[in-house]
Parts: C-alpha cells; structure tokens; sequence
C-alpha cells in the first residue's frame, strides 16, 4: 500500500512517499505554499498520480499534550484536504520532527538556508513522519 507523508507548514509543505509492503519510505518535492486552494489542488494530483491510499500527516502536539496554534492549523488543512480526497487521512505526532532533521542537516552542510529554502528540510521532515508512523504501528506485518 502506498502512503503520502505530510510535514505541514505555512511556508512549504515537505512531501514523502513510502510504500508499506517494503517499508520504504523516499523524501520528494516540497511544495511551496501560495494559497491553499492551490496547495490542496497539488495535493490531491499526487495522491492521484501516486495511486496513494492514506496520508499521513505530522501533528505539532505541544510538549505538554495540548493543541496549540500550530496544531489548529494542521487540523483546518485536513478539513480542506478532506473535501477533496476520499482516502483515509491520520496526525501523527510529529513533535521536534523539524528540529531533528534541521540538526542532522546542520551539521553535515555548510548551506543551511539553502537548504532550508529548497524545502529539502521539509520533505526529510515527512520521511521522518511516515517512518515513525510505518514502525510505530508495524504496517509492514508481511514476513
């Protein structure tokens, strides 16, 4: 089964793919946010293209368990998101996510704002999210 990683953000939304059978799970192209009809309108092309048959998306659950203004947002994206796409959307808790990967990146590159630009940051975010997820809820059970 194929799945869309989801890191959500105001800027750039950062993209996986990952394919549950294999327990693979590959960044690709971050989309640069300009409107949010014209977001969710690229969205839904690449689950359509893709044949994706859930998404997952990061959940920025506060440190102390509560649903803040980050939170809030992801939520109203799903809603539009589900107004469009008919398969099965899931938050994932996502918490330092970004952080995690802007470290790792930050250590071994000598252009981080590029990167940062680039949306390369974003979708390593998403791999990191669908990952999580596949091992957390073990959905490659086919040994």
């Amino acid at each position: 089964m194929d799945y869309l990683g989801i890191d959500y953000g105001t800027k750039r939304i950062g993209l996986s793919v990952g394919d549950s059978e294999l327990n693979f799970v590959v960044p690709i192209k971050a989309i640069h946010v300009t409107d949010k009809d014209s977001t969710v309108q690229k969205i839904t092309e690449i689950v359509k293209l893709r044949k994706i048959h859930k998404i997952i998306i990061g959940y920025p659950i506060n440190m102390d368990d509560t649903i803040g203004t980050k939170a809030k947002e992801v939520d109203h994206f799903v809603h539009l998101l589900k107004k469009h796409i008919i398969i099965p959307i899931e938050r994932m808790d996502e918490r330092l996510t970004s952080e995690n990967v802007y470290d790792l990146r930050k250590r071994s590159s000598k252009n981080r704002q590029k990167l940062r630009k680039s949306g390369a940051i974003d979708s390593a975010a998403a791999v990191l999210i669908l990952q999580d997820y596949f091992d957390r809820y073990h959905v490659n059970i086919s040994y």
